[in-house]
Formats: C-alpha cells, sequence, structure tokens
C-alpha cells in the first residue's frame, strides 16, 4: 500500500466510455493511491458495445480505449503497488483481459491479471424462462418471452465479491464484466478490509463511496448546479475516495487540480441517477437516507453513518432489445404562423412518404423556441422534430429522407433544415429486469485457475434490514414572498434510468429544505414542467442531506437508444426546474442577498 495503513485510497479515472484519456495516467501521477478504478459502462454503452462486437467481430465487445490509459500506468502502477480494477470489459471480459496480458508482456512487466465472467445470460434465457424466472419489464410488467422483439445481450450486474477473490488470490488488475457502476470500489475496499459478507454498515458505506466517485468529474465540480462556484474548470481533478474499516469515507483529489470537493458537489453526485433511497447492490442495501456528510477541509468532504440491510435476493440484468431502425428530421419553422407551418409540413411529409400507418411508431415535438419580435434570425425560429420507427429498415431509410428533401422547394415559407440533428440507423429497445439471484455465479479466472463466487442472498445469513427514524417538518412561518428562480436557492442533479429518470433537489440550509419539503410535492412538480405531468412519478425524502427525490417512469420512452427527445438522457431536467420562477419565502431570499 503507498498510503497509510488506516485507510484505502481509490482513485477513479473515467466516468463513461469517452471520458478524458489522460485521467489514468493524472490520477497515478497527481498524488498517492492504493487502487486505481475506472467506470465505463452504462445501459447506452452495452448497445455501443454490441455493434462494435457485430461490425468488427466475436473478439471485440471490450472498452478498447482503456488499453490506451492502461498502457499509459502500467509501469507506475507496478512500480508504486497499485491495484487497477475496470468494468471496462463489458461484453467481452476475456478477450481484453488477453489484450491487458498482451502489453504486460510487450512492457516487460510482471502485473498479474484476472478476469471475471458468468453475467452473460443470452445462453441460458430458455432455461431460465422453464424455471420460471419470466424477467419480466420491471416498467412493463411484461415477460420477456411473450415479446416480440429479440433479446440482443441480457448481462446481470455482478457485485463486488469477484473483485475481492481476484485481489485475494494476487490478481493486481481486475477486469470486470457488467459489475454495478459501485462494485469496482467495494470489491477493494472489501479486499483491504477483509470484511465478512454481513458487515453490511461498512459495506453500504463503501457502496456510497462508490456511487460519489464513479461518474468520475462530476463529484468534484463537474455538471454541478452552482457552477459559479467552483474556482477552475481546467485539468479538473477526478474523485478520490478514502475509505476507512468502519466504511467511513472522505471524498477528494489531488492537489492543484481544477474543480471543488463541497458538500454540494457531494450531495448532487449522490443524488444521480437513483430511485429509492434505499440503493440497491447485489452484495448490501445502503440506505443514502441515513448518512452524513461535512466539510472536513478545503477540498475534502467526510462521509460517516450509512446504514446497510441486506443483500436482495435477487440482480437486476441489463437487456438489450433488436429494436428496430429509425429516421427522422428537423425543420426550422420562422416568423408567423408556426402551429400552421408545422401543420402544413408534417402533412406534407406523411403524405410524401406514404402515411403515418405504416410506421411502428411516429414521434412529432414542436420545440417554441421562437420569440415576439425577435431581435436575430434565430430567435425567430421553432423546431419540428419527427421521428419515425419500424421493424422494416427500407421504411425509415434513404427514401424516406429523400422523400422530406423533395419538398425543399414546394412547402412552407423559409424551408430550412437540419440535417444529423435526428437520430437514424439501427436502434436497441432497453429492457431492465431482475432475476432471482440462485440463478447467478460470478466466475473468476486467475493464473488458469476459476473460482466459483455465489451471492450474498445464497449465503443463509440472518436478514436484517435498517429502519430509519421519521422524519417531522419544522416549516418556520411565512409572512412574505418574493419570486425568484428555483434554482437561485436549490441545487439539482438528473440523469437516466433506462427508459425512466431522477430528478435530485438539494437544499443548502436547514431553512430553505423545510421549505423545500413542504412546497415540491409530486403536484406542485408537474405544475412546474407541465411536460412531465402524463408520467407517474414517486418522490422519495432524504432530509439528512436536505434533499428530495423524484424518479419519473417511461419520460426516456425505452431507453436512451430508442428515446425520442431532445434530451434522450434527461441530463438538464434538473436545470429546466431551476429556470422556474416560483413564489418563496422573504426570510430565504434576505440569506442569499436577494
Amino acid at each position: 500500500m503507498s498510503s497509510s495503513e488506516d485507510k484505502i485510497l481509490i482513485g477513479n479515472c473515467s466516468g463513461f466510455y469517452g471520458d478524458r484519456l489522460s485521467a489514468a495516467k493524472d490520477m497515478v501521477e497527481g498524488g498517492p493511491i492504493d487502487v486505481l478504478t475506472g467506470d465505463y459502462l452504462a445501459e447506452l454503452t452495452m448497445t455501443i458495445l454490441y455493434n462494435q462486437r457485430m461490425q468488427r467481430g466475436e473478439d471485440h465487445g471490450y472498452v478498447g480505449t482503456f488499453l490506451k490509459q492502461f498502457k499509459d500506468v502500467a509501469s507506475a502502477c507496478q512500480e508504486r503497488g497499485i491495484k487497477i480494477v475496470t468494468n471496462a470489459g463489458g461484453l467481452n471480459p476475456v478477450s481484453m483481459a488477453a489484450k491487458v496480458e498482451e502489453i504486460v508482456e510487450e512492457l516487460g512487466l510482471n502485473l498479474k491479471v484476472a478476469y471475471i465472467d458468468g453475467d452473460d445470460l443470452i445462453p441460458r434465457l430458455d432455461e431460465l424462462n422453464e424455471e420460471g424466472e419470466l424477467l419480466k419489464n420491471m416498467e412493463k410488467d411484461i415477460p420477456l418471452a411473450g415479446y416480440e422483439k429479440k433479446p440482443v445481450t441480457a448481462n446481470a450486474y455482478f457485485g463486488a465479491w469477484g473483485i475481492k477473490e481476484a485481489l485475494d488470490k494476487g490478481a493486481d488488475v481486475v477486469v470486470c464484466p457488467r459489475v454495478t457502476d459501485a462494485a469496482v470500489v467495494i470489491g477493494p475496499a472489501a479486499w483491504k478490509y477483509n470484511w465478512s459478507r454481513d458487515n453490511y454498515d461498512a459495506l453500504a458505506g463503501a457502496l456510497a463511496a462508490g456511487h460519489i466517485i464513479e461518474c468520475g468529474a462530476q463529484a468534484t465540480g463537474g455538471n454541478y448546479s452552482f457552477f459559479q462556484e467552483v474556482p477552475s474548470f481546467s485539468k479538473m481533478g477526478y474523485p478520490i475516495a478514502e475509505i476507512f474499516e468502519d466504511g467511513s469515507f472522505t471524498i477528494t483529489k489531488h492537489p492543484g487540480t481544477g474543480g471543488l470537493v463541497s458538500v454540494g458537489t457531494v450531495t448532487a453526485q449522490l443524488l444521480y441517477e437513483i430511485g429509492s433511497p434505499a440503493y440497491m447492490n447485489p452484495d448490501v442495501i445502503s440506505h443514502f437516507d441515513t448518512l452524513k456528510i461535512n466539510q472536513e477541509a478545503e477540498n475534502r468532504v467526510h462521509v460517516s453513518g450509512c446504514r446497510g440491510s441486506s443483500a436482495p435476493k435477487t440482480h437486476k440484468v441489463c437487456i438489450n432489445l433488436a429494436g428496430g431502425f429509425r429516421n427522422g428530421t428537423e425543420i426550422l419553422l420562422t416568423g408567423l404562423d408556426i402551429e400552421e407551418k408545422a401543420k402544413l409540413v408534417t402533412d406534407s411529409i406523411f403524405e410524401n412518404v406514404g402515411g403515418k400507418e405504416q410506421f411502428d411508431k411516429v414521434d412529432i415535438q414542436l420545440h417554441r423556441t421562437d420569440k415576439e419580435n425577435p431581435e436575430s434570425n434565430e430567435q425567430a425560429q421553432a423546431s419540428l422534430r419527427i421521428s419515425v420507427m419500424s421493424q422494416n429498415p427500407d421504411l425509415v431509410g434513404r427514401l424516406f429522407s429523400a422523400k422530406i428533401v423533395e419538398l425543399g422547394l414546394a412547402n412552407l415559407p423559409g424551408w430550412t433544415g437540419r440535417g444529423g440533428s435526428v437520430p437514424s440507423g439501427h436502434y436497441i429497445e432497453y429492457w431492465p429486469a431482475l432475476v432471482d439471484s440462485k440463478y447467478i455465479t460470478e466466475k473468476v479466472h486467475f493464473e488458469g485457475d476459476t473460482v466459483d463466487v455465489v451471492p450474498t442472498s445464497q449465503m443463509d445469513l440472518e436478514e436484517i434490514y435498517y429502519q430509519k427514524e421519521p422524519y417531522e417538518n419544522k416549516l418556520p412561518e411565512i409572512k412574505n414572498t418574493k419570486k425568484i428562480n428555483f434554482g437561485r436557492l436549490f441545487g439539482t442533479r438528473s440523469g437516466d434510468k433506462g427508459g425512466c429518470a431522477n430528478l435530485g433537489v438539494w437544499a443548502k440550509t436547514p431553512e430553505s429544505y423545510a421549505f423545500l419539503y413542504d412546497f415540491l410535492t409530486v403536484d406542485r412538480l408537474k405544475e412546474l414542467l407541465p411536460d412531465v405531468s402524463q408520467y407517474e412519478v414517486e418522490r422519495h425524502e432524504l432530509p439528512n442531506i436536505l434533499s428530495l427525490n423524484f424518479y419519473i417512469h417511461d419520460i426516456l420512452q425505452d431507453g436512451v437508444s430508442s428515446s425520442t427527445r431532445l434530451d434522450g438522457q434527461a441530463k438538464s431536467l434538473g436545470e429546466y426546474i431551476r429556470a422556474k420562477e416560483i413564489d418563496a419565502p422573504d426570510y430565504l431570499l434576505e440569506a442569499i442577498g436577494g
């Protein structure tokens, strides 16, 4: 270990496939760490890797950019005793591990490489169905076998114990498949302290740490609502979790790097892409509504007191279906009579292509970005987006696009199209499901041997479920109110959860949280965001971190790849609500100088 013995320093260098390539080298060279992790897999990434494997061959399907990062840091990691744990194995961890070993040999190093597999359920779908595992869509409640579209990938989300096993055996590099985002952090912490399977509070803390650092610079000031608080966005530092034996931890970054680690940045990331505060991992349920967050020093935030409960009895499965094919167009409508122009061009397009009814799905969105008495050409423009989907690629192929182009001189005044703004081609439909954990086994491969690792829920341990204390809101009397933008008082963080989205909202003071808790009901949220009103919305309270979380069902349709929304990942949903005007107590405005 390169750091003190009473904690393990785990640094994350990647939050998605496409993150900063130099981040691995920056993390290794910027200061002491014990473990370098990288998270590359989102639901959308699994689609990208599937397409890669189809185009390049069965030996692909992993995150190739990790290999460049590994080559940059391998020598330094061996010299400093830094372990590497990554989920860059994607759909093909065995091939990724072989490529890593080639680099080790090429560099003349002696790093030992392990890989984990067993997450791929595609070969077992018929068997599971016969056993009564229906893999029902968690949103639609439809069995997979009864659905008309074909699954192309089906991967169980593994936990941390396979990673711990690999590290226990002496692995220096652990290549993982579709493990949970936090597993790459929980595994090394469990290895460091040799935690037992039922040390739920410690595991819950490590899960919270993993969730905070898994998205890279989002924990260190990136994508932060109060971005003006961030001293510099140049050379952003990536997050480090210093984890202690009881599961408490400190979030920090290397000195001399850009960004910010504050109660706010950590809170925002804790709220990212969650549903219930009882956050599930195959190894433990972590209760985010029990932990405490404190600013320890500049760019150092300590998190403690996270309670844990027994591991769930099911594993989540990320299934991707061959959705079909899509195409579309975006037409800019300018000036007067926008609604009439939109109807004219829509009717003309579908008459020219042979009617709407031939498509599996038609989505039409008119975005009124035009302003009255505009001061620029752009301020006079609205956007009409038309998307079509079909199992028949010919219906939504080049002829569809050509039939729209044909109208360019024979339709509305000011016809202006924006090419490439609407996705086209093959798309994947996301299908979230659960499978009984008794059907799941992690297989750890190291130095020619294979070790089976069974889930915690199959070990006949005593079941423990933590019940949090009830919260009683104490709202001061509101005498006078003033109008203010919601975002001047509250921070937000939003993102995608398959076809659903989450919108986390947090306050800076107990007084403003008391108002938020009372004010922002589900009905009020739908009033502020009318385009959300059609969806089922859950509200979850986290008073310990002055936060609310809203889980919005089905807003992203069948997942990012197939979504027709302009923001198919709901990243901007939080900033949308922050732009809304509300009537707020004047005492809250006085606190911010308003």
